[in-house]
């Protein structure tokens, strides 16, 4: 059993620091555009043929917000993707394209084969990213119990409760359930492991039996797993972090999935379009592509993580945050802003900011500047560069006020960048009583 003496279990701010490391490059502009050319062919569609009733689901999902939950994203990219592996497979083309009449047809075919094997691909990345994120967690939380029964005893309720599981999904498809219902049942799957790695950490529901012998248990592991997927917990900070760029690769492949689904519908009695077929192509290769890309990143960040780190460390992070300060990183040709709603005059605004110390961390450009109720723009402080700075001003209008702090000049390298902002409201003298 690995030791936890002097460990606390991870906490947001540290995984706040701990992210800072692993920026996500931004996803192809590409992602964005196609997603939206595909929506507009997917609205023509309808436009020149209203929606069946299964149909009309298909766009209610589409149109849909993507879940919140970084794992649950990633079983609707599955979902999807495995969708559109079962309209791309020849024996679920339209009737009219699988007689393949015309030369054009066979070509389509060959693309549509080229788009099959795509999806196929990127679906293996994620199921095996899946399943080694899973046996990480696990074995992870295992070294830090006893080895012994104990140990024993979990691992077979886990091999048996996975094997049962596994069964009720065989099941599923052999009496014929549909790849929606399929992943209804493994998202409830997930939320089980959940509850049951709560109930470990509690030592309640299967693992009651266990109550009695876990003593010797560390308790700082206990307290990880019962707090881990609080939704004010840790991962919230991993949600927060890497969870837009997922969100939008999760509305693209409903989009995709959609217009694929519309298209079929379709072929009887409206002629392919080339434009139609070239999107597609561009959006599977986009898609398939920078989705691989972000499930390679994100699965080198959650290898790296800790589940625990030292008390002075946590109390260092919490002291840290707790003084106001912010840390963040300026990228190469671009800016960060404050924006502060002031109502009343005569508040003060006051700034201390400093560079982290790191290679080429030079200087930062920075200016403050307001916008009156009327929407006039005026300079406060003009634009200079600094090493680190420190002021305050007493504002004069009323207005919004914002702090700017410009990297855009540089070409190369971010900046990191610790400050902290506070605005004053002016002080209010007491009312004296006449009596007094």
């Amino acid at each position: 059993m690995v030791s936890t003496e002097g460990l606390v279990p991870i906490t947001r701010a540290y995984l706040a620091s701990y992210y800072d490391k692993y920026p996500f490059e931004p996803l192809s502009t590409d992602v964005s555009r196609l997603t939206d050319q595909i929506h507009a062919m997917a609205v023509d569609l309808l436009n020149d043929s209203p929606p069946t009733q299964g149909e009309s689901l298909l766009v209610q999902d589409a149109e849909q917000q993507p879940p919140h939950k970084v794992d649950e994203n990633m079983w609707k990219n599955r979902e999807q993707i495995e969708e559109i592996i079962f309209l791309l497979e020849p024996s679920h083309w339209p009737r009219a394209l699988q007689q393949q009449l015309t030369v054009e047809d066979s070509e389509l075919a060959s693309v549509l084969g080229l788009l099959e094997e795509k999806f196929n691909s990127t679906l293996k990345s994620l199921e095996y990213f899946q399943s080694r994120n899973s046996e990480f967690v696990f074995n992870t939380v295992m070294t830090y119990m006893p080895q012994d029964f104990r140990g024993t005893i979990i691992r077979q309720q886990r091999e048996r409760s996975e094997r049962n599981k596994q069964a009720a999904i065989d099941a599923l498809i052999s009496s014929g359930g549909s790849i929606h219902e399929k992943y209804a049942m493994l998202w409830k799957q997930q939320m089980d492991r959940r509850r049951q790695l709560a109930d470990l950490g509690s030592a309640t529901g299967v693992y009651k039996t266990l109550v009695k012998y876990l003593v010797g248990v560390p308790e700082v592991l206990l307290d990880f797993i019962r707090q881990i997927n609080d939704d004010q917990g840790p991962m919230e900070e991993q949600r927060q972090r890497y969870g837009p760029p997922l969100y939008s690769l999760t509305k693209m492949v409903h989009i995709i999935r959609l217009f694929l689904s519309l298209l079929w519908g379709r072929l009887e009695t409206k002629k392919l379009q080339k434009h139609q077929i070239s999107v597609l192509e561009e959006a599977a290769a986009v898609y398939t592509s920078e989705f691989e890309r972000f499930i390679k990143f994100i699965g080198e960040v959650f290898k790296n993580s800790p589940f625990f780190i030292s008390a002075d460390d946590a109390g260092a992070l919490e002291a840290r945050n707790n003084d106001d300060y912010k840390e963040i990183s300026v990228p190469a040709g671009q800016t960060h802003e404050v924006s502060l709603t002031v109502e009343s005059i005569n508040s003060y605004i006051a700034w201390d900011f400093s560079l982290v110390q790191g290679k080429m961390n030079l200087d930062i450009g920075f200016s403050v500047e307001c916008t009156d109720l009327s929407g006039r723009k005026t300079l406060i402080l003009p634009y200079r560069r600094y090493e680190s700075d420190q002021g305050n001003f007493c504002t004069c209008i009323s207005g919004n006020y914002k702090l700017i702090w410009d990297n855009s000049y540089s070409t190369f390298f971010k900046k990191g960048l610790r400050y902290k902002v506070d605005c004053i409201p002016p002080v209010v003298e007491p009312v004296t009583d006449a009596d007094e």
